[in-house]
């Protein structure tokens, strides 16, 4: 902990991140730099899973950034608030790709165990203020994510497929039949574009 840098006081935090708005990328980096004891205390509590604590802060540093690109002043809570939840969520996804490559694994199955030898399951995370704030942030980000995925894998058809069945960009959603009708298709057909396309975004999405 103590090769990283001291944290930005709350006034040095609020004007570093008033320059990073005005788009001050000098002020990016110092935000970054100045939160890595963060990402370093959050890594510890995953230090006894099956990774390095050098891994663990690779990929917790990769939440950080993420943090600090994403972070929105008017939501009012601290960037270390939000911050945490991020660096964590990049690491629980990390733990949860390399549980992926066995086999289908419950959200409760014990990975490891904490610093003070408390087992660590994939559902826990770290208690925080103003947490429906915080969750609200999370899910923009991952609806966002998401629709990234589906423009970038899907074909044209299994794009108009998607969109009209679960009602995407404010549609409202229709039925398998409704879309057969509407294509021109059998219902059959409908399906197993409908399968494959969530297939290909199942995967590709972390």
């Amino acid at each position: 902990m103590n090769t990283f840098p001291k944290p930005l006081t709350p006034a040095e935090e609020k004007v570093c991140l008033k320059r990073l708005q005005d788009g001050d990328l000098e002020a990016r980096g110092v935000l970054i730099e100045r939160n890595m004891r963060l990402v370093a205390h959050v890594a510890k509590k995953y230090q006894n899973t099956d990774y390095s604590m050098e891994d663990l802060l690779s990929v917790g540093t990769i939440g950080l950034i993420k943090a600090v690109d994403t972070f929105r002043l008017d939501k009012g809570i601290r960037l270390g608030t939000y911050a945490a939840k991020c660096v964590e969520n990049e690491i629980l996804m990390l733990l949860r790709a390399s549980k992926r490559l066995s086999k289908e694994v419950s959200l409760y199955e014990p990975i490891g165990v904490d610093k003070d030898g408390e087992s660590i399951s994939l559902v826990d995370v770290i208690e925080m203020e103003n947490r429906e704030v915080l969750e609200d942030i999370i899910l923009e980000q991952e609806i966002k994510e998401l629709y990234d995925t589906y423009e970038s894998i899907l074909k044209d058809q299994e794009k108009e497929v998607i969109r009209m069945r679960y009602g995407l960009f404010g549609k409202e959603p229709r039925t398998q039949r409704e879309i057969a009708a509407k294509l021109g298709i059998s219902r059959s057909y409908v399906s197993r574009i409908e399968k494959k396309a969530l297939g290909k975004m199942r995967k590709a999405f972390p």
